[in-house]
């Protein structure tokens, strides 16, 4: 895929205040850890992330979603009658039904003849929505769209934590499945693509690559679907063979989005990985032949928030300006299924807006 109109004109975010930091989940996980007598720091030790946020209970994936696209269109100066696409991305939403893009569509005050729906592609849903989009300008539909997703750890980590303390059945081996959850974080990002001539100083979004790796889409899933008020959430996770199946899809895809977008691996300036932890970024770059020193992360602070990891990370790359303009920057996304999303941006005058509360 390859795009010559389309530009990311600017990113909106909201972290939350309440922090957790992995010593504290494991003083939660005090009966597991004495249970089967495990060594306090071990958590962090395998994954390099200290702390990840919560948002306060009660809170949803709209609200906070309506909060980030309010920052990215005024850090853009776009007003909200121009976006002709809505797409909410991310694994959280309010219900079943409606989409949660209706209500953030109803409080952000977009405009009627909006194309407006859900799309769930667990930690590339952000990434998936931002293709469709650009796809729509590209082809003349719509002038400028916004990509959304707000994700909620807090559920997950909590009925994670009460699971495995109540379990008197787990070993050391058979409680790795959860370690995954433990990581989990939460996080709101909205990215603003409109057509060049809307933002013309903004970055480029040049395009990417996209690849499928289904045969490992049992590696990593929730369980049966229950969102809203009721959610009671579990997940089982191989970590290490879905690290592994997972950087092989993105070495298979790394060669199609260098060509796609038409650079060598040497004119990358900056890249930004899905954010799981310490050992899949180091595999991850090791395998591609990356320099570490290039990638940004935030997982040791925000942990794994899903589909909303990559997209922040890049907005805060950007705030502490180690993107600035005229770096060329891999966004290199992988998620459970397995997929993997590889885009690359032109960095330009794109404005970042965000804030943290809730």
């Amino acid at each position: 895929m390859r795009f010559e109109n389309v530009a990311l004109a600017s990113i909106g975010y909201v972290l939350p205040e309440e922090i957790w930091t992995t010593s504290d989940v494991e003083s939660k996980l005090a009966p597991l850890y004495q249970r089967l007598k495990l060594p306090e720091g071990r958590l962090e030790l395998m994954t390099g992330i200290r702390e990840r946020r919560f948002w306060r209970p009660g809170v949803t994936s709209g609200e906070l979603s309506v909060k980030s696209c309010t920052h990215a269109l005024r850090a853009a100066g776009v007003d909200a009658t121009e976006v002709g696409c809505l797409i909410h991305g991310s694994v959280c939403r309010d219900f079943l039904e409606p989409a949660t893009a209706c209500s953030v569509h109803h409080r952000v005050g977009l405009p009627r003849n909006c194309f407006i729906y859900d799309v769930s592609n667990a930690c590339l849903g952000i990434l998936s929505g931002m293709l469709q989009v650009a796809n729509m300008i590209e082809l003349g539909q719509i002038r400028a769209g916004l990509v959304v997703g707000s994700e909620g750890g807090r559920q997950l980590v909590e009925n994670t934590i009460r699971t495995l303390n109540a379990d008197t059945s787990l070993t050391r081996k058979t409680v790795k499945n959860a370690i995954a959850s433990l990581t989990i974080g939460s996080a709101s990002c909205a990215a603003l693509l409109t057509h060049r001539e809307v933002a013309s100083s903004a970055s480029r979004f040049l395009g990417g690559a996209v690849g499928a790796n289904t045969a490992h889409h049992e590696l990593c899933q929730s369980h049966e679907d229950q969102v809203g008020a009721s959610m009671q959430p579990l997940m089982a996770t191989d970590s290490e063979a879905l690290m592994k199946a997972g950087v092989a899809t993105g070495v298979e895809t790394f060669g199609p989005f260098l060509d796609a977008v038409g650079w060598k691996k040497e004119d990358i300036d900056r890249s930004v990985c899905h954010q799981v932890g310490t050992a899949h970024q180091k595999l991850m770059l090791e395998s591609l032949g990356m320099d570490p020193e290039v990638d940004y992360a935030t997982f040791d602070w925000l942990g794994n928030t899903g589909s909303a990891a990559l997209p922040s990370a890049l907005a805060l790359a950007c705030e502490k300006n180690f993107v600035a303009s005229g770096h060329k920057v891999g966004l290199l996304g992988i998620g459970s299924g397995i997929n993997c999303t590889m885009l690359g941006v032109e960095w330009g005058e794109t404005s970042v807006s965000g804030s943290i509360g809730f």
